[in-house]
C-alpha cells in the first residue's frame, strides 16, 4: 500500500476513534445529567421538560440536519482540488444560508408556543417556559451546523469532538443550575429553566468550533494566496442548490427516526393486546424494547455512528479525485473495521442479556426483547456505514428512499409478528432488526453498482467464528460463576475480551495492514504483537 493511501485511510480511522471517544463522553454525562434532574425536578418536572423536546428537535432536524453533511461533501471536493477560495465560498455561502434559517425557525418556535398551546399540540400549559427556553438553542444549532460540516470537510474531527463534550458539559451544568434556581417559581419555571441549557449548550460549542476555525483560517489564507488564479469561482446560488439537494435527503433520513419512534407507538401496544396481553403489560413491553433494547443497540453502534461522518468527507475527496481504487479501499477497511467490533458487541449482548436487563435496568424480563434485538447490531453498523459511504459519493437521496422501504418491511412485519402470542415484543424486536437489515442491504447493491465493491465473505467469516469462540467462553464462564451473582458479568467480560482479541488472530482476523492503519494504539500493538513471533 502506498504511503498517500495509508494515509488517507489512517485520516478517517482517526477520525473515527476521535468521534467515537467524544460520544462515549457525551453519553456517560447525559446519562449522569438524567440521574441528578429527576431527583431535582421528579417525574412531572421531567414530564414538562420532554414536552417542549419533540418539538425542538423537528426544528433542528428541518432547518440544519443534513447541511453540516452537504458542506463536508463540498468542502472536501473543493480541497481535494485545490481550489481553497471555493471552500472558504462554500462556508460563507452556507454560514449566511445558515443564519437566516437559525432566526427563522429559532422565531419560530418562541412565538409559535402559544399556539401550540392553544391548539392542545402540547397538552399541558405549564409546558410553555419549556418550549420558549429550547428557542435559543435552535439558531445556535443551526448557526454552529456550518461550521462543524466545514471542518469536517477538512477531515479534522477535533473540532466536532470537542464541541460535542463541550456542549453536553456546559448544557448539563446550567440546566441542573437554571433548574434549582427557578424550583421556589414553581415547577413550569423549574422546567423552563432546566430547556435553557440546551441553548446555554449549543452557544458554548459555537464559540469551540469558532476558535478551531480561526486557528484554520491561517492555514487557509496561506494557501489561498497559493493557488492557481485559473479555478472558477462558483455562483453563491448554484452553491445553495448543491448544499439544498445534498442536505434536504439527509434532514429526511433523520426525520425517519422520529416517524419509525413514533410508528412503534402506534402499532406495538396495539398489536400486543391483540395477542392477549392487557394494557399494562403492552405498555411494559414496549417499554423493554424503546426504553432499554434499543439503547443498547444504539450504545453497541457508536464506533459505526463516528466511522459514518469520517468516511463522508474521505470517500467525497477520493471520488472528487476519480480514485476509484482508493474508494474501493477505504470501503472495504470500513466495512472490516465495523464487522470486527460490532460481531463481538453482538455476541456478548446476545449472552449477557438477561444479565444486563437486570444489572442496568432492574428488569429481567426485557431480557427476550435484548436478546433479539442483539442481532440489530450487526445490520445497524453494516446500515450506518453504507449510508456514509453513499453520502460520500453524492448519492444521499438513495439512503433515504431505502430506509422508507425498510420502514414499509417493518411496519408489516410488526402488525404480524407482534400480534402471535408466542413472539410478542420479540416479534416487533424482529421487526426491527428486519428494518435494519433491509436497509443495509439494498444500500450495499447501490454501493456496489457505483463502486463494483462486493462484500468480503472472509470479512464476515473471521470475525463470526471468532465471536462464536468468545460467546463459548461467556456461556461457561456464566455456568461456573452462576452462583456469585452480577459478579458473574464481570468475570464473562473479562474473559471474554482476550478469548475475542487470541480467536481473531487465530482465525486470521486481524492483520498486519489492519494494525497499520489504526491511528494511535495501532502500531504499538504491532510491536507487541512481533515481539510474540506474531504478524511476521
Amino acid at each position: 500500500m502506498s504511503d498517500d493511501k495509508q494515509n488517507s485511510n489512517s485520516k478517517f480511522l482517526k477520525g473515527t476513534m476521535i468521534l467515537a471517544v467524544s460520544s462515549i463522553v457525551v453519553k456517560i454525562i447525559g446519562s449522569l445529567n438524567w440521574i441528578i434532574l429527576s431527583r431535582v425536578l421528579g417525574g412531572e418536572g421531567i414530564g414538562l421538560y420532554q414536552m417542549g423536546f419533540p418539538i425542538y428537535l423537528m426544528a433542528i432536524t428541518v432547518s440544519s440536519a443534513g447541511v453540516p453533511v452537504a458542506i463536508s461533501i463540498i468542502t472536501s471536493e473543493k480541497l481535494a482540488n485545490k481550489d481553497y477560495r471555493g471552500a472558504k465560498r462554500v462556508f460563507n455561502v452556507s454560514l449566511r444560508l445558515l443564519l437566516v434559517s437559525g432566526l427563522l425557525f429559532s422565531s419560530a418556535l418562541f412565538f409559535g408556543a402559544d399556539f401550540l398551546i392553544s391548539q392542545h399540540i402540547i397538552r399541558d400549559a405549564r409546558a410553555y417556559y419549556s418550549i420558549i427556553a429550547l428557542a435559543p438553542a435552535v439558531f445556535f444549532v443551526t448557526f454552529l451546523a456550518s461550521f462543524r460540516g466545514y471542518l469536517q470537510g477538512w477531515q479534522i474531527m477535533t473540532p466536532t469532538a470537542a464541541s460535542e463534550v463541550v456542549e453536553q458539559l456546559t448544557r448539563v451544568i446550567t440546566m441542573l443550575i437554571f433548574a434549582d434556581l427557578f424550583m421556589p417559581y414553581g415547577l413550569a419555571y423549574a422546567a423552563g429553566g432546566a430547556s435553557m441549557g440546551a441553548g446555554v449548550g449549543a452557544f458554548c460549542a459555537l464559540l469551540v468550533l469558532m476558535w478551531f476555525y480561526r486557528r484554520l483560517k491561517r492555514r487557509l489564507q496561506a494557501e489561498m494566496a497559493a493557488q492557481d488564479d485559473s479555478i472558477p469561482e462558483e455562483s453563491a446560488g448554484h452553491i445553495i442548490k448543491r448544499l439544498l439537494k445534498l442536505a434536504l435527503p439527509v434532514s429526511l433520513t433523520s426525520l425517519m427516526l422520529p416517524i419509525g419512534a413514533n410508528l412503534d407507538l402506534l402499532i406495538v401496544p396495539q398489536r400486543l393486546e391483540a395477542a392477549g396481553f392487557n394494557v399494562r403489560h403492552a405498555t411494559e413491553l414496549f417499554g423493554y424494547l424503546t426504553g432499554m433494547a434499543v439503547p443498547l443497540v444504539n450504545l453497541a453502534t457508536i464506533f459505526t455512528a463516528a466511522m459514518t461522518i469520517s468516511l463522508v468527507p474521505s470517500i467525497s475527496e477520493s471520488r472528487a479525485l476519480k480514485q476509484a481504487d482508493a474508494i474501493r479501499d477505504k470501503i472495504r477497511i470500513a466495512f472490516r473495521v465495523a464487522m470486527i467490533i460490532t460481531f463481538p458487541c453482538f455476541m456478548g449482548l446476545f449472552f449477557l442479556a438477561e444479565k444486563v436487563a437486570a444489572l442496568i435496568y432492574n428488569a429481567p424480563g426485557a431480557a427476550g426483547a435484548i436478546q433479539t434485538m442483539s442481532v440489530g447490531i450487526l445490520f445497524l453498523g453494516m446500515h450506518q456505514i453504507s449510508t456514509g459511504i453513499l453520502q460520500g459519493l453524492g448519492r444521499t437521496a438513495i439512503p433515504v428512499i431505502n430506509m422508507i422501504l425498510a420502514c414499509a418491511v417493518k411496519v408489516f412485519l410488526s402488525w404480524q409478528l407482534t400480534a402471535l402470542p408466542e413472539l410478542g415484543i420479540k416479534g416487533a424486536s424482529l421487526a426491527t432488526v428486519a428494518d435494519f437489515a433491509v436497509a443495509a442491504i439494498i444500500n450495499m447493491g447501490f454501493i456496489y453498482k457505483l463502486t463494483g465493491y462486493a462484500f468480503s465473505l472472509s470479512n464476515v467469516i473471521r470475525p463470526l467464528l471468532a465471536a462464536g469462540v468468545m460467546g463459548a467462553v461467556i456461556y461457561g464462564v456464566l455456568a461456573a460463576t452462576e452462583s456469585m451473582g452480577m459478579w458473574c458479568v464481570l468475570f464473562a467480560m473479562a474473559a471474554a475480551v482476550p478469548a475475542y482479541a487470541l480467536s481473531l488472530l487465530a482465525f486470521g482476523g486481524l492483520s498486519k495492514e489492519d494494525l497499520d492503519n489504526v491511528p494511535f494504539v495501532g502500531r504499538r500493538l504491532l510491536a507487541v504483537g512481533q515481539r510474540f513471533g506474531l504478524f511476521k
